[in-house]
């Protein structure tokens, strides 16, 4: 079939560049927040011919799912439109199963299994796509607690693969003692590669998840859900097309024939051991540009189970070089191309993961030009006394949608801030500092492992405070404090 004739248009596809959004030089990695990965060749081939199709969504998941097995060897295999989706729908189906009338009440889980036994080591912001459900995380640091855990309510216990290396537990423990009561076990190993024969399966795992826009260089909006054919069917059903809790998670035809092509070329197509040499002269590159300048000191940081590549450490004495790690981390970001990688607390890192040809030597020559013939900073301002706010406040914090209404005890000695910060629902510690009538403090508010880092900067003038809060990853807000008497 040929590109669709029966609507036509005249306007051409737009650019990031007509938008005016910057596009990088990406050495930093698979990083949702940076875009992902560049999906290989044949998957927009296959994206491209799936988009001139009509299929029925349910045959094409059990075709790929099918395919899927021969693939990987595991019994069946599913495509969501994301790990964070696939965790969702794979929880669902352990609690809800392939019953459309349980299906239909989540997140309301009242007289269903809705208890899911996880390593507090292990616990991450992704396992709100496990909550979500309406599921209840039971955390266990010690094997009597594991053993302990398990009751009639229990419906998974979920693995985060990625943090194995700070396991409490020995994987394998969880996996087998789940076994030996007929519990499901998860293996979350969004950032691994997925290579056969899969280990998580071997070790005896139900269920294990991949990112589709990682190594895999699948569709970014994609996932991998590999492991036993009835929870992974359930799971499909908990999903898109099917009218349940995953109804908005949709992966659609483009998306799972991207994902079977990033599969087929990962296992039959890919030279992994000429892709490792490739990031290693990359890195390699970099290092020669920047090793011969006075304390510049470089080391190559081998990869965990996660994000596996090697990465190239730099780290100097900023007061020989005039120039701190963090100001030549910004400055890459700033310049043309702009170039990101990872600032450390120490220095900075470079991922080979994601350079394409040419790319290496441009990080190579902007960091030695970032790094050469600085002038000293000037010397900072002479700073005024200290604006006194030790006392109680009210804060008052306007949202790009809704506001707050906190408390704090402020404490202060000279230019150290300390005390206590009362939001609605959490009571937590206070840090900070005020120089002049400029103060810093920061808190972190959230719920149990999604925590949010509250970074609060500003004037203290007057009787009065007001400024700007960073919420990380969530953008930034305003805010005012006033005394309490």
């Amino acid at each position: 079939m040929s590109p669709s004739t029966s609507t036509q248009a005249t306007t051409k596809a737009p650019t990031f560049a007509d938008l005016g959004v910057r596009t990088f030089i990406n050495g930093y990695g698979t990083y949702t927040i940076f875009s992902g990965s560049r999906a290989l060749p044949q998957v927009v081939e296959a994206m491209v011919e799936a988009t001139n199709h009509y299929v029925h969504m349910d045959e094409l998941m059990e075709k790929v799912g099918e395919r899927l097995a021969e693939l990987t060897g595991a019994e069946w295999g599913y495509i969501p439109d994301g790990c964070a989706a696939g965790l969702a729908q794979v929880a669902a189906a352990c609690i809800a199963g392939a019953d459309p009338e349980k299906m239909t009440r989540l997140p309301d889980t009242t007289g269903l299994k809705n208890e899911i036994i996880m390593q507090k080591s292990h616990r991450n912001g992704y396992d709100w796509a496990m909550r979500m459900t309406g599921a209840r995380m039971v955390e266990v640091e010690t094997v009597a607690d594991l053993r302990a855990a398990f009751s009639e309510r229990t419906a998974l216990v979920a693995i985060t693969g990625d943090l194995e290396e700070r396991s409490t537990i020995p994987i394998q423990t969880m996996i087998d003692m789940a076994r030996e009561r007929g519990v499901p076990t998860l293996v979350d190993a969004a950032a691994q590669r997925p290579n056969v024969p899969n280990r998580y399966l071997q070790m005896g795992a139900d269920v294990v998840l991949y990112s589709g826009g990682k190594c895999l260089r699948g569709p970014q909006a994609s996932g991998l859900v590999l492991g036993r054919k009835d929870i992974l069917k359930a799971a499909f059903l908990n999903g898109a097309p099917h009218h349940a809790i995953g109804r908005p998670m949709k992966a659609g035809k483009e998306e799972i024939m991207g994902l079977l092509a990033a599969v087929e070329a990962w296992i039959k197509g890919r030279d992994h051991e000429a892709e490792w040499k490739m990031w290693e002269g990359y890195l390699d590159e970099i290092r020669q540009a920047v090793e011969s300048l006075p304390t510049v000191q470089t080391r190559i940081v081998q990869p965990g189970l996660a994000n596996n590549t090697p990465m190239l450490a730099i780290a100097w004495d900023p007061a020989t070089l005039h120039v701190t790690p963090a100001q030549v981390h910004r400055e890459l970001m700033e310049g043309t191309p702009a170039i990101v990688i990872h600032l450390t607390q120490d220095g900075l890192r470079v991922n080979p993961y994601m350079l394409e040809k040419g790319e290496a030597a441009i990080i190579a020559r902007r960091l030695r030009e970032l790094l050469t013939d600085r002038e000293p900073a000037p010397a900072a301002p002479v700073e005024g006394e200290p604006a006194q706010v030790a006392g109680s406040w009210l804060v008052h914090i306007q949202y790009v949608l809704g506001a707050s209404t906190h408390s704090m005890e402020l404490k202060q000695e000279q230019r150290q801030l300390s005390g206590i910060y009362r939001s609605q629902f959490n009571e937590v510690p206070i840090e900070g500092q005020v120089r002049g009538d400029q103060i810093e403090f920061h808190v972190t508010l959230g719920y149990q492992i999604n925590r949010v880092r509250y970074a609060f900067s500003g004037t203290a003038r007057d009787g009065a405070m007001q400024g700007e809060v960073s919420l990380g990853e969530f953008g930034k807000a305003s805010w005012r404090a006033e005394r309490v008497s």
